[in-house]
Order: C-alpha cells, then sequence, then structure tokens
C-alpha cells in the first residue's frame, strides 16, 4: 500500500507501466544493436549492400560503434527499470542515436531498420509520455 510522503519518510513515486514498457524494450534493443554490432566486427560479408559499403564506416568501425551502443542501452534500460532518473534522459538520447544510426544502416537490411527505428521512437515515446517522477 503506497502512503503520502512525509517530511520524514520516503517520499510516494508512482509507478509507469510505460516505464516498465520501455526500459524492457531498451533492453532488449540493447541486445540487438548488441549482436548487430558483433556480427558487423566478425562477419564482414554478412550486411550487404549495393555499394559493398555502408555510408561512411567500414563494417569494423560500425560494428565497434553498435556494440557500445548496445552496452549502453542494456544500462539504460536496466537503470530505467530500477527507477533511476538519469536513465530515462541517457535512453531518450540512446534511443535516438540509434534512430539515427539505423537510418544509415537501411541500405544493408530496410526490413530491420525500419523494426529498428520504430522500436527507438516508441522507447522515446514511453520515457517522455511517462509522469515525471514515476518509476519503472
Amino acid at each position: 500500500m503506497a502512503t503520502a510522503s512525509t517530511p520524514h519518510g520516503p517520499a510516494f513515486r508512482p509507478q509507469s507501466s510505460w516505464l516498465t514498457f520501455a526500459g524492457m524494450l531498451g533492453v532488449v534493443l540493447g541486445v540487438f544493436n548488441a549482436i548487430e554490432g558483433l556480427i558487423a566486427l566478425f562477419r564482414e560479408d554478412y550486411f550487404v549492400t549495393p555499394g559493398g559499403r555502408l555510408l561512411v564506416f567500414d563494417y569494423n568501425t560500425w560494428g565497434w560503434i553498435w556494440l557500445a551502443l548496445g552496452i549502453l542501452q542494456l544500462a539504460a534500460g536496466a537503470g530505467i527499470l530500477a527507477g533511476q532518473t538519469w536513465a530515462r534522459i541517457v535512453g531518450i538520447i540512446l534511443a535516438g542515436l540509434a534512430m539515427i544510426g539505423q537510418f544509415a544502416f537501411v541500405a544493408a537490411y530496410p526490413i530491420w531498420s525500419v523494426i529498428g527505428i520504430a522500436l527507438s521512437v516508441v522507447i522515446i515515446y514511453g520515457l517522455i509520455a511517462a509522469p515525471r517522477d514515476a518509476t519503472g
């Protein structure tokens, strides 16, 4: 049972289903992005594009970027589920970066990129739509 906040007791922080959903989705997308990074690192021939390369980076650099982004998204998703305010802000930033990265990845895998973009949008919405003092 929830109690009102008092000067000597812990403050009541309401639960938000959006935060729980966004946190879980952040963890899942982080795992997917880390796996995508590992694939780009170890199997350069797996991602085939018409020109033979991505927009700017080679596959090794692309793999390290996605691996780092995935690990950071995992940490942010766990922080969101733990009710950390910093994790909401970091989660929004990382989902935005992942969305931009997926736009660059459209040439290699258009369907997966659109799914990644859509999941990033849902994460951003879930983190913004929840009340400011809510926990996941």
